[in-house]
């Protein structure tokens, strides 16, 4: 996996090129020693139980507990004692093991600063709970999120997406090391307290360059009022900025603040685990149900029913009848949510309307030059369309606004740059931890075989079958909005040397 090195006592352990050195020279270790010593060393002073590690070492395979206690010896072995005359892995009975060392990690671990755009910049750090109930979590989170919404939709601004803001939460980072790290000039930070039917918000703008505070406030009000405190937060904003309003087209509000505690919840388990998308289905299932003109919760239910099948080989003809249908709803009741339309956007084009599909894009776009996903979206439908520049264009775009994304834009930006032939590229991107044990490993397995690793493509294609046991090569080839033929063959080309079934 790709990320970064550890050092401890005479050794510096890299991950991502699968070496272990000892005061500089290589230590001969095996391939699943190493990512058990990885997984270990990634998480010093942590117990991790046995079934985490050996999935770490054996991912996608039922293997027995006595391979791990094999496998734990031998690493035990190779390190030989710590400096203190210890273990370097201590065993917690009946539990798990744990790294006992101190770690570093040498060779510059900060991220590179991003260029700052042509506009003013900002990100939307998530707001603090402060109330005495841990459950209002995800009310400040939900706060956090319709801000930076808010102000995604005013002329003028960058802003950084959701995904990057909230990688930093709950963390003690220096405000100039964030701003760097995402690329922005301002910083808007805060908290929430909700309680008894009131909510109390602080918030502060800051000049990460010169660590002023451009403006402060404190809002107290009624809860009903909510959303017309992140209203006047983001305007508050856009004057400190911009010196002027340029409001956007209003946005659709809910009425019911339980189903937007709902929808705010079942934001978090879009992208998780098939038991999470479940979990989600009946959130918004019920969010809908109370209020039946909120358009967010239609949107996400949309994209719900439309991805709880696609990894059992596609959804069915139901199910995408079905999204179609929601996102069409959530578009209707709010024809000025870029979300919505990229949502739709989306789905069309699996419908083979391209036409539409193209409009809704742009409409999307149009809404909201600032939102993530609908590049994303973008980049993944326009490679298919035989477009591959375009796609990368359109994929890199994403990451600038989105730098700490979800996991699928990792999987869009492999299927780019394997469309585009850059296969060594590929590999790297879909081996990174974020996306490695998604479905984009029939992408990664492709590559390799492109490249003439036909052992490591198999490998892959057999990890890739064990999540995807229906996949064939004939259904995603019919299913997939291809506009180009030579690109669809390019890719059946690359499925079928790595071994992926017909």
């Amino acid at each position: 996996m790709q990320g970064s090195r550890f050092a401890f006592g005479p050794f510096v352990l890299d991950p991502a090129a699968g070496t272990l050195l000892r005061n500089d020279d290589p230590v001969a270790v095996g391939h699943r020693g190493l990512k058990l010593l990885a997984a270990l060393v990634g998480r010093p002073g942590e117990i991790l139980g046995k079934a985490e590690l050996m999935d770490a070492a054996w991912p996608g395979r039922a293997v027995e507990e006595g391979n791990l206690t094999v496998l734990i010896a031998q690493l035990r072995k190779l390190l030989g004692p710590a400096a203190d005359g210890g273990e370097w892995i201590a065993t917690v009975p009946r539990v798990g093991y744990r790294f006992t060392g101190a770690t570093d990690q040498p060779g510059g671990v900060k991220r590179k600063a991003l260029p700052l755009p042509d506009r003013p910049s900002i990100a939307v750090l998530p707001f603090v709970n402060i109330s005495d109930d841990p459950e209002q979590e995800f009310f400040s989170d939900g706060l956090t999120e319709d801000l930076i919404t808010d102000l995604s939709r005013m002329p003028g601004l960058f802003v950084i997406a959701r995904n990057s803001a909230f990688s930093y939460k709950g963390k003690a980072v220096d405000m100039r090391e964030i701003a760097g790290e995402l690329g922005v000039r301002y910083l808007l930070e805060g908290s929430a307290r909700r309680a008894a039917g009131r909510v109390r918000i602080n918030a502060k703008l800051i000049d990460a360059a010169s660590g002023d505070h451009l403006w402060a406030e404190r809002f107290d009000r009624s809860l009903d009022d909510i959303f017309a405190v992140q209203d006047e937060v983001a305007e508050k904003i856009v004057e400190a900025l911009l010196g002027r309003l340029r409001a956007p087209p209003p946005r659709n509000r809910p009425i019911s603040l339980e189903a937007y505690d709902l929808c705010v919840r079942a934001r978090r388990l879009m992208d998780d685990s098939p038991q999470a998308a479940e979990e989600a289905h009946l959130m918004l299932t019920r969010a809908v149900s109370l209020d039946p003109d909120y358009a967010e919760a239609y949107r996400w239910l949309a994209m719900n029913h439309w991805m709880g099948r696609i990894h059992s080989g596609g959804p069915t003809e139901f199910d995408r009848s079905l999204a179609l249908e929601l996102a069409r709803r959530a578009v209707t009741l709010d024809p000025n949510d870029a979300g919505c339309r990229w949502v739709l956007a989306y789905l069309l084009a699996y419908e083979r309307d391209f036409a539409e599909a193209d409009a809704e894009f742009a409409k999307a776009i149009e809404l909201d030059p600032n939102e993530a996903d609908t590049f994303a979206a973008l980049s993944d439908i326009t490679v298919l369309a035989g477009r591959v520049g375009e796609g990368l264009e359109h994929i890199r775009k994403a990451f600038r606004l989105n730098p700490f994304p979800a996991s699928w834009y990792y999987l869009t930006l492999g299927q780019a740059q394997y469309a585009a032939g850059q296969y060594a590229a590929a590999v790297e991107t879909l081996r990174r931890d974020e996306t490695y044990r998604s479905s984009s490993r029939r992408f990664l397995a492709a590559s390799l075989a492109k490249l003439g690793r036909p052992d490591e493509a198999r490998a892959e294609t057999d990890l890739f079958l064990v999540a995807n046991p229906h996949f064939s090569i004939r259904h995603w080839a019919a299913t997939e909005p291809f506009r180009d033929a030579r690109t669809l063959a390019h890719f059946v080309d690359g499925y079928r040397k790595a071994g992926l079934p017909e």
